[in-house]
């Protein structure tokens, strides 16, 4: 897995007043859990670009000098409104100790219940959960929708690795080609035009022949004798 450096700097003092301070600077204070002590620290806020405004799933290196640690974003909290980074914990990972971390889902290849037959690509499951071995995490689970016909299912069961373990139940769906809703109104709406159409055809008809009827006079009427 890929990893990205965030320069950073270990936090002496703490409390509200200097986390105030730290944000007016432009920087976002931070926690690293996981490791023998808990550790405050700040870092720049543009040095979470290439972290937090992407979907691939990273790992980091955070930078202190002459002190670096391994870590993953465990959390990271948004202003409401202005939606600059408040505050961000990490989690310090080792080589021996599996981590559990949201891997996105890639799709490759088209499938033919789509191209073929008018269905819709659902996408239920954008990323999953994964557990590993920091050595083992992937960058992205790749699913091959290729073979994908009207009403099938790609299932996370699917995905199953030596290398990592899917914490989700073996039926969940991960994506699937469903029938569109516009295919399945239509047979519907062409069966009712059609139905009205023949009824107003079947009251039209019967109302020429009435209209028929009265304008040939019945034999013996008055019209007829005259």
């Amino acid at each position: 897995m890929k990893s990205i450096k965030i320069k950073s700097l270990i936090r002496e003092v703490t409390g509200k007043t200097s986390t105030n301070s730290v944000r007016k600077d432009g920087n976002v204070p931070c926690v690293l859990y996981g490791g023998d002590e808990v550790l405050h620290f700040t870092a720049t806020e543009i040095g979470f670009k290439d972290l937090v405004y992407t979907a691939a799933a990273l790992t980091v290196v955070l930078d202190f000098g002459d002190n670096k640690k391994n870590a993953i974003l465990q959390d990271i909290q948004f202003h409401p409104v202005s939606d600059k980074i408040l505050h961000a914990d990490f989690y310090e990972i080792h080589d021996d100790k599996p981590v559990t971390m949201d891997i996105p889902v890639e799709l490759s290849g088209s499938a033919p219940g789509v191209l073929n037959s008018g269905g819709v690509l659902s996408r239920n499951k954008r990323k999953l959960r994964v557990k590993a071995l920091p050595g083992n995490l992937p960058d992205s689970l790749n699913v091959d929708i290729s073979t994908l016909e009207l009403g099938d299912k790609f299932y996370a069961s699917e995905l199953e690795s030596e290398d990592f373990e899917l914490l989700h139940p073996e039926n969940t769906v991960v994506c699937q080609v469903r029938t569109s809703r516009a295919a399945m109104a239509l047979p519907e709406d062409e069966e009712t035009e059609e139905g009205a159409e023949g009824a107003e055809g079947a009251e039209g008809a019967e109302g020429a022949e009435g209209a028929e009827g009265a304008e040939t006079p019945k034999e013996g009427s008055q019209d007829s004798k005259e």
